[in-house]
C-alpha cells in the first residue's frame, strides 16, 4: 500500500519554485491575503490530478486524511482530488467516511480552489437525500471557507433540479463580508439560471438591489447585454 510519504515525494519531484511564486500571489498566500501562511511548491493542477489518479486506489482513507493536514497547498489539493475519486467510486459507508473527513477538516480546506474542488463533489452529493441542516451551520460560521463550502455544495442540488438551498443560503449570505462568498453565491445563481432563467430572475427581483455588486455581476454574466445593463442600472 502507498503512504502519504509516497505522494509527498512525487509532488516534491514535480515542484517548480518559479511556479510556486505565481501560485502564492494568485491564491494570496501573502501577508494580509486570505491565503496568508500557506505554502506552495509549484505543482500544476493537471500534474496533481495525475498523481491523484495514480494513488487514489492505493492510499488508504487514513493516509489521505493525513495528507489533508499538510502545510503544503498542493498536498492538500491532491488529497482532495483523491477523496473525490474515492467518493465517486465508493460504497455508502466509504462515502459517509469521506464526508466526515471533509467536515472535520474545513480549516484545512482554506482557499477557494480547495473548496471548489471538493464541496460540489463530496459535500453536496452526500447530502442529496439527507438532512441538509449542516449547510445552515456552515453558512453561519465565522470561517470564510465554511461559508463558501455551504453555497458551493448546492451545485450538486442544482444539477438535480433543486434550487431551494441555493436560494436559502444565497439569501442568508447576501450581506456576507467577503467577496469570495459574494462570487460563489453569484456563480451558483448563474448555474440556476442556466437551467431555469425564470427561477433565477424571481430571486433577483427580490434581492438584486441589495446584492453586493460582484455577486450580481456573477449572477447575470450570461444574460443578454441589455438585460445586464438594466440590472446594473437598477431598472428592472
Amino acid at each position: 500500500m502507498a503512504t502519504t510519504a509516497d505522494v509527498r515525494d512525487e509532488l516534491a519531484s514535480l515542484a517548480d519554485p518559479r511556479r510556486a511564486q505565481g501560485v502564492s500571489r494568485f491564491l494570496q498566500m501573502i501577508p494580509g491575503g486570505y491565503g496568508e501562511g500557506d505554502q506552495a511548491i509549484g505543482v500544476s493542477v493537471p500534474e496533481q490530478r495525475r498523481v491523484a489518479g495514480r494513488y487514489w486506489r492505493e492510499l488508504s482513507l487514513a493516509e489521505t486524511a493525513m495528507l489533508l493536514k499538510s502545510g503544503v497547498h498542493e498536498e492538500r489539493l491532491t488529497s482532495l482530488f483523491i477523496l473525490v475519486r474515492k467518493f465517486t467510486k465508493g460504497d455508502a459507508e466509504e462515502r459517509g467516511k469521506i464526508f466526515s473527513i471533509v467536515l472535520a477538516n474545513t480549516g484545512r480546506i482554506n482557499n477557494w480552489d480547495l473548496v471548489d474542488s471538493s464541496a460540489p463533489y463530496i459535500v453536496g452529493p452526500w447530502l442529496i437525500d439527507k438532512d441538509r441542516s449542516v449547510l445552515d451551520r456552515l453558512a453561519e460560521s465565522s470561517l470564510l471557507w465554511d461559508r463558501r463550502i455551504a453555497i458551493m455544495a448546492t451545485l450538486a442540488f442544482i444539477k438535480a433540479g433543486d434550487f431551494h438551498w441555493t436560494f436559502r443560503l444565497g439569501e442568508r449570505l447576501l450581506r456576507d463580508p467577503h467577496d469570495l462568498v459574494h462570487k460563489a453565491v453569484g456563480w451558483m445563481l448563474r448555474e440556476v439560471g442556466n437551467r431555469d432563467r425564470m427561477a433565477e430572475e424571481d430571486f433577483l427581483a427580490r434581492h438584486y438591489r441589495v446584492m453586493p455588486r460582484v455577486m450580481l455581476r456573477y449572477a447575470i454574466e450570461k444574460f443578454e447585454p441589455q438585460r445586464r445593463r438594466e440590472y446594473l442600472s437598477g431598472l428592472v
